[in-house]
């Protein structure tokens, strides 16, 4: 009989796994699985210890029960160098525990990422207390909802409990793990301040590091619905994306959760890359890496921050009315209802001044289930084209342009190019020496998408934005593509200005003028 299948963190079939299922009365059978991973044995209905094998992978013991007609979900977790901290974000003074999975030695330092990588202290090596004892186990069944819960085996004892106090100074931390054989892993971890320090509040976009990290086989892009019945052996064959010729990514009303409790492969840095570096790489280029690049800035230019992650603001942590302006960048495309409408009466009632130094931002709702599950609302993508709708954040709350002034739209995506000026009489170009017509933001990190600030996904003016939106540059990118810089004014006195661009962060470091206009608006909002 069918008795299940077993895969590995991405969901992909493992052929030849040899399993030895015991039964309650201590009988032995032996098995491996076939090349779909699938596992057939001639059993007995009930409950089995389960021991698995299988070359490169760590050894596993299971509880299970076999049943008829319900084929479990065996998962395995190769031999690796991986890590996060627990929680990702906290406050000056609060603890973190560090989870890291290694089949070896490994060593453990402490990094502060800013103008450069700023090294804090070491932190210690940790070895193997009995054969393997540093290889952490994952959770059978899909985990992406659960979260992995490293540390929860094998940790009882208060000695072994692995434990970081938060730094006084608020930033962008990254612990960096290494071991003697030249294996290397880095992971973030947010710290925000006990209390305010500065007038700027920068957010870091940690929901949708969260919405894109495909660790345990799924994401927001990867099964976003919830896993098929069966593990991967070939994607061009089997996903749907591949095969069916009329997908659509978003194509129900419900999707599983995501659990923030998994490490963050897309979050690593490699250890030679400085913050003037090129961003290599398909995911590095709009989660942390990029936005590292505009706190490197922001410190290289003499503006002072709080850094913030976006469950800070969620869960209430973060008074916005302590601050000036909030800063939100890159990539903040996942979003709250309580943040979006938090973020709008701060800036439309209050007085608030946002910097949206970004694109394809605050384009869908999700939903916290607690403190570290979420379930993104991404809609039905027929449904919104039908309506005419703006955005996917539109289907259930409004158009995100009633606050941001631009809107994600579908030209230009995957393209880059320079800006061109439109209002250079306007104050954000003050000292930039720029007439109506020139080009400028030509100079970009992003090598996933080289060409320019305008680009990756880019944001323009709709019907939803305020009456008063003013647009001073547009980028180049094909077909009208190019972002929309805008800049608008509240009645209250607050202010919004927006670049509707990924990639403008890419460009900030190594762009005379992507730099000059960002550091007039900061001036501007904080005077």
């Amino acid at each position: 009989m069918l008795i299940g299948y077993v895969s590995d963190e991405r969901y992909v079939a493992l052929p030849d796994v040899l399993l030895e299922f015991i039964s309650s009365e201590g009988a032995s059978t032996e098995t491996r699985s076939r090349a779909s991973g699938s596992i057939h044995a001639d059993l007995t209905p009930g409950p089995y210890q389960v021991v698995l094998h299988c070359e490169g992978y760590g050894l596993k013991r299971v509880s299970m029960t076999v049943a008829e007609n319900r084929p479990y979900q065996f998962r395995l977790l190769k031999d690796d160098l991986l890590g996060y901290m627990w929680p990702k974000w906290v406050q000056s003074g609060e603890r973190s525990e560090f989870r890291v999975h290694c089949d070896e030695a490994y060593k453990l330092e402490l990094f502060r990422y800013g103008m450069g990588k700023e090294f804090i202290k070491p932190i210690g090596w940790y070895d193997e207390h009995g054969p393997g004892a540093t290889v952490q186990i994952t959770p059978d069944g899909d985990y992406t909802q659960t979260g992995v819960q490293w540390n929860r085996f094998g940790y009882t004892n208060p000695h072994h409990k692995q434990y970081l106090t938060a730094p006084d100074r608020s930033g962008l931390y990254y612990c960096h793990a290494s071991t003697a054989t030249g294996r290397f892993f880095s992971f973030p971890w947010i710290v925000a301040p006990k209390t305010p320090q500065h007038s700027i509040a920068v957010l870091a976009s940690n929901v949708n590091w969260n919405c894109y990290n495909n660790f345990g086989g799924r994401s927001n892009y990867i099964h976003p619905d919830r896993f098929p019945p069966t593990p991967t052996v070939n994607a061009r064959l089997e996903l749907n994306r591949y095969t069916n010729g009329e997908h659509i990514n978003y194509g129900t009303e419900d999707y599983a959760p995501l659990s923030f409790d998994r490490p963050e492969p897309i979050s690593h840095i490699p250890l030679d890359v400085g913050p003037k570096d090129p961003i290599e790489g398909r995911a590095a280029s709009h989660v942390a890496e990029a936005e590292w690049r505009l706190l490197a800035w922001m410190e290289q230019e003499g503006f002072n921050y709080d850094l913030w992650a976006e469950t800070h603001l969620h869960f209430g942590q973060l008074n916005l009315d302590d601050y000036k302006v909030l800063v939100i960048s890159t990539h903040p495309e996942y979003w709250s209802e309580e943040m979006y409408f938090g973020v709008k009466k701060w800036v439309f009632e209050r007085g608030g001044k946002l910097m949206y130094l970004g694109g394809n931002g605050l384009n869908a709702k999700v939903e916290f289930l607690d403190e570290s599950t979420m379930k993104v609302w991404n809609g039905d993508a027929r449904v919104m084209q039908e309506k005419g709708l703006e955005s996917r954040f539109h289907i259930y709350v409004e158009s995100e342009a009633n606050l941001l002034g631009v809107v994600f739209t579908d030209t230009g995506i995957m393209t880059a190019a320079p800006y061109r000026v439109i209002d250079a009489d306007h104050w954000i170009f003050e000292g930039t020496g720029k007439a109506n017509g020139d080009l400028f933001g030509e100079a970009s990190l992003h090598m996933r998408i080289p060409g320019g600030a305008s680009g990756h996904e880019t944001d323009k003016v709709s019907p939803s934005s305020p009456p008063n939106v003013h647009t001073v540059a547009k980028g180049e990118n094909p077909d009208e593509g190019g972002g929309e810089i805008v800049h608008f004014d509240t009645d209250s006195g607050g202010g919004v200005f927006s670049v509707g661009s990924i990639t403008w962060p890419s460009s900030i470091m190594v762009d005379e003028t992507v730099s000059r206009m960002t550091a007039n608006v900061l001036r501007r909002f904080t005077s």
